[in-house]
């Protein structure tokens, strides 16, 4: 792998440690007496049920700033390109960050972690797509993978930090570390993020081809004159240029034929949808809580989660590993399989309610967040950056986005209501929708590894041309690579544009402008 890639997984994926920091840091926040002193709100008991409402609503108005920040990159994420917008949304939430650490009253938490959550919408809705346009296809997976990593990376931090400033409880310093560490990554991502480089498909969006070209070079670790810098130069130029042969609208994202704009829109906005229908942050947000109700004490609870997290970092390095020699779909299904099973067994051990099913079911936890990370925690952000093609690539990975933050506010707002009231029947609803999610990836979820994100667009044009299901077309090994003269055939016929007899680029009816033209 080159310095480039390195560099771009590093800085850019400080963004999602800073995203799974946030996602824990409050896990044990919310019952630290401090945090209940000065914002008594959060409090529940007997005398205030309605206090879990608010509990959960503490934590869920994060995901409203974030569902925000997402749908605002459909109109900035293409004109600002990827650096840009991670700029922007990472200096936001520094300017949150310091709202939350200096807030003295309920109304004025709750305004500051909208806009965090604002400026995290912006991140994790450019950052995806930034790896995978920088990623050459035999890694891409792995190296989006990583966010996945370092998502619970941030999570684990957040558990341990916790723990630690947990004994500090004669000061508000117990909360008010914790949520301004995170302006340590924050500063990190917005400060060097200009050493890295811009997407090589926005670039020759915006003509500068001898740049793309470059940077092309560099993530294939391959001179400029190399056959694979070419045909990945070329397929880009190609896609392009057939993108630009009709004007360019949100409108495009309800559209058919060849390019299927539509479906893959809906594959991935229902991806992230499912991701959080999963019940995942029933663990992550609130796993203090979770394992005090299974009888733990307050400060072996705060261990158990940090171990936990412990365990859901080791996971996702497996999935890391694993991820460029099992195809997409695969891991999706064993995922969701054993994530209903485990979520069908805290249900069963919650019914008997006694300490062996207490034991079992913290062990269980720790099985749910493995399933996870193999199947659905990297993976889900690395399939709606490949599913999408690049013309509407910045606009779905934010619809995808968002719809991640709304299902993820829906989720936590439920959960904590839910287990006062339903207990462990709560588990059951995620048994079924993990066993729901299970024919939906086998029916209509193609295969996208192994294939560049050109090689795709094939994919979808071929499936629309023979009429054949797409996922059964991503199957096959015999689909033609973009760039060469058979691709070249089936995006010439599907899509109107005619292309030079050599297959090396493409001639639109109508000139694309200077994506068209030729690299310096």
């Amino acid at each position: 792998m080159s310095r480039s890639n390195n560099n771009s997984v590093w800085i850019s994926g400080t963004g999602f440690t800073l995203f799974g920091y946030d996602q824990g840091v409050m896990s044990s926040l919310l019952t630290g007496n401090q945090f209940e002193a000065s914002f008594p709100e959060v409090i529940v008991e007997t005398s205030h049920p309605d206090h879990a409402t608010l509990q959960s609503f503490t934590i869920a108005i994060y995901e409203v700033g974030c569902l925000f920040g997402a749908l605002s990159n459909l109109w900035v994420g293409d004109k600002l390109g990827r650096r840009r917008t991670i700029v922007l949304g990472g200096s936001i939430m520094i300017v949150g960050a310091i709202l939350q650490t200096t807030a003295f009253s309920f109304a004025h938490l709750i305004f500051a972690r909208i806009v965090t959550g604002y400026g995290n919408g912006l991140i994790t809705s450019t950052v995806p797509a930034y790896h995978a346009e920088l990623s050459p296809s035999a890694k891409r997976g792995r190296m989006i993978m990583m966010e996945g990593t370092l998502i619970v990376v941030g999570v684990t931090i957040a558990y341990l930090v916790d723990l630690a400033l947990f004994f500090v409880n004669w000061s508000s310093a117990q909360w008010r570390v914790p949520i301004a560490l995170q302006l340590a990554f924050e500063i990190i991502m917005v400060t060097c993020i200009g050493f890295l480089p811009e997407s090589p498909r926005w670039l020759v969006k915006r003509g500068r081809n001898a740049e793309a070209m470059a940077v092309i070079s560099a993530m294939e670790d391959k001179p400029l004159s190399d056959p694979e810098v070419q045909r990945t130069y070329y397929g880009i130029r190609e896609a392009v240029a057939v993108e630009a042969s009709s004007q360019s609208s949100l409108r495009e994202l309800t559209t058919g034929g060849p390019s299927q704009n539509f479906r893959r829109t809906v594959i991935a906005v229902v991806f992230m949808m499912m991701q959080q229908l999963t019940g995942i942050n029933l663990v992550t947000f609130y796993a203090t809580i979770v394992f005090q109700r299974l009888g733990l004490s307050e400060v072996n609870a705060r261990i158990t989660s940090a171990a936990n997290g412990a365990e859901y970092v080791l996971a996702s390095i497996a999935a890391y590993y694993i991820i460029d020699y099992v195809g997409r779909r695969q891991l999706m299904l064993i995922g969701a399989i054993g994530q209903s099973i485990v979520m069908l067994l805290l249900a069963i051990l919650g019914y008997i309610n006694n300490t062996p099913a207490q034991i079992v079911s913290v062990v269980l936890l720790f099985g749910f967040n493995t399933f996870f990370a193999f199947g659905w925690l990297g993976l889900a952000w690395l399939y709606c950056a490949e599913i999408a093609g690049l013309r509407t690539r910045a606009p779905t990975n934010a619809l995808s986005t968002a719809s991640n933050w709304t299902f993820n506010f829906v989720v936590v707002m439920v959960v904590g209501p839910a287990f006062n009231t339903i207990s462990w029947r709560t588990y059951l609803i995620f048994a079924a929708l993990n066993a729901i999610i299970v024919p939906v990836v086998y029916f209509f979820f193609p295969e996208t590894g192994g294939r560049s994100l050109e090689d795709l667009d094939v994919v979808f044009a071929l499936a629309y041309m023979t009429g054949e299901d797409p996922v059964k077309v991503s199957l096959r090994k015999d689909v033609p690579l973009a760039g060469s003269r058979e691709a070249d055939e089936i995006l010439g016929v599907s899509t109107g544009v005619q292309y030079h007899s050599s297959g090396k680029h493409p001639t639109p009816s109508s000139s694309p402008g200077k994506a068209g033209t030729r690299a310096a």
